[in-house]
């Protein structure tokens, strides 16, 4: 019986202490004592959001390359179209004796990307540049478009198909021509009797090295007709081998045959587009009028909206203030950060097909310089010259995210490190911003390989249950 008395009281006092450890000052996850999160909390740090234009860029190398356009009632108008240098299959190349044009195809394979309305229709034209676009000395996707020259080379007016292979004729020298399945593509034919007179006719010289070339054919535009279409689609310029079904100009010929003067050759041969050959450029255009957007750009007082905007494309940025940090220091006094999250919600109604929120959301800031960096919770270096910071997310086993929560749509961010150091003084606050990234990549330019957007709440001191907001969630220790 006295050993029965022991263990009854043993178990209260342990009851008594377990109950006694939570308080209204301490803030724990139950579920995983070992992650849980010790500390005073403040979610109410003022956070200021204002919606401000991104820079635009030069679009020489990217890996997907926009073209369309969309009306979107939130951003309102963008419009994108290309230009392309062509490229000889190889130095002095040769059509043969007595050649014959049967067709030439632009070939444009899709990047995967597809941002709107696919199942609309979309109409673009396809004609020759004025000049030779490997002599401009600017590419930035800001630039007017480039000049063309001409009649209309070939036009497209259907729906597209970005993510489905389709069957072509493979024309293959001395063997029967085969079927076989390609990469989602669009494949436009030229104009016969241009081709034959600006290519096939083309001397020795000008085929001999690229530069020839293309100081002679100048090269081709591509251009959304009459505004049609609601999307952005993506093609792909980067292949570094061209067949007859990667991007390029791709001509079926009739020539002499080398040795059997009576007889014909059929051929198949691909003049590439590739930008790691010649330039490949995209010209993009923002027209914002009307829109709540543009009421926010024209603005120059420091009034809060309720939302803020983020487009790629050279597009909008949201930048981002936290005076409210330095006013803390002063009241709390000296203080560890244990973890701080940026928390950004998607405003109501704005996650509606055609125009999904994006998938993915960069944070950086700028230092003295207006130069974009990391902050510290996503500084992992670049494993060669820079070890990064320590405290970044991913050194510390965990993420730094950024990715949307199609759940409780929002976005979130691990910022502890950076708190820490804005608390401190150990860095200053020279802007913070907030973008759209490619969901597969983070970078602090603005993006060019997707047209995804997001428009997000603003902080509101005491919001109402449901409402669409962005803030700072602050849980930290004080020290004496």
């Amino acid at each position: 019986m006295r050993f029965l008395k022991l263990d009854l009281l043993t178990l209260l006092i342990s009851l008594f202490l377990f109950a006694s450890c939570e308080n209204t000052s301490t803030i724990g996850l139950e579920v995983d004592p070992a992650t849980a999160i010790q500390g005073n909390l403040i979610d109410t740090a003022t956070i200021s959001s204002k919606t401000v234009r991104d820079d635009a860029i030069s679009t020489l190398g990217l890996s997907g390359y926009p073209f369309g356009y969309i009306s979107d009632p939130e951003l309102g108008k963008t419009e994108s179209s290309l230009a392309f240098s062509v490229n000889i299959p190889n130095e002095a190349y040769s059509f043969g004796t007595a050649a014959v044009l049967d067709s030439a195809v632009l070939v444009l394979n899709f990047a995967g990307e597809f941002y709107g309305d696919s199942t609309a229709n979309y109409t673009f034209d396809v004609k020759q540049l004025q000049k030779n676009l490997a002599k401009e000395t600017s590419y930035l996707s800001s630039n007017p478009e480039y000049a063309t020259q001409g009649n209309v080379l070939a036009s497209y007016n259907g729906k597209i198909y970005p993510t489905t292979p389709i069957k072509v004729t493979d024309v293959l020298t001395g063997a029967k021509d085969t079927v076989k399945n390609v990469t989602p593509q669009i494949r436009l034919k030229l104009d016969n009797t241009f081709i034959t007179n600006n290519l096939v006719s083309l001397n020795a010289a000008s085929l001999k090295y690229n530069s020839y070339f293309q100081e002679a054919f100048k090269g081709l535009s591509l251009k959304i007709r009459n505004q049609t279409g609601k999307g952005m689609m993506f093609f792909n310029f980067a292949s570094t081998t061209p067949t007859t079904s990667t991007s390029g100009l791709v001509l079926y010929y009739r020539k002499q045959n080398a040795t059997t003067t009576t007889a014909t050759d059929t051929v198949s041969v691909n003049f590439p587009i590739s930008n790691s050959s010649g330039p490949v450029a995209a010209n993009v255009s923002h027209d914002y009028s009307g829109t709540a957007a543009k009421t926010q750009l024209d603005d120059n007082t420091n009034f809060q909206y309720t939302e803020t905007y983020l487009q790629p494309l050279g597009g909008l940025r949201t930048k981002l203030a936290f005076p409210y940090l330095k006013k803390m220091r002063t009241e709390v006094g000296k203080m560890v950060v244990n973890k701080a999250e940026l928390i950004i919600d998607l405003k109501s109604g704005t996650d509606v097909a055609p125009f999904r929120a994006a998938p993915r959301l960069a944070l950086y800031r700028f230092d003295i310089a207006g130069q974009r960096r990391n902050v510290p919770d996503n500084d992992t270096g670049d494993g060669v010259t820079t070890a990064g910071d320590p405290r970044s997310a991913v050194n510390l086993g965990g993420s730094f995210g950024g990715y949307f929560d199609s759940v409780n749509k929002r976005y979130v961010f691990t910022v502890t490190a950076y708190v820490q150091d804005l608390l401190d003084g150990k860095t200053e606050d020279y802007g913070t911003f907030l973008a759209v990234t490619p969901s597969s990549t983070f970078q602090f330019t603005s993006p060019f390989t997707t047209a995804s957007r997001a428009i997000i709440g603003s902080f509101k001191k005491n919001p109402a249950a449901g409402e669409k907001v962005i803030k700072l969630n602050i849980y930290y220790t004080k020290v004496n």
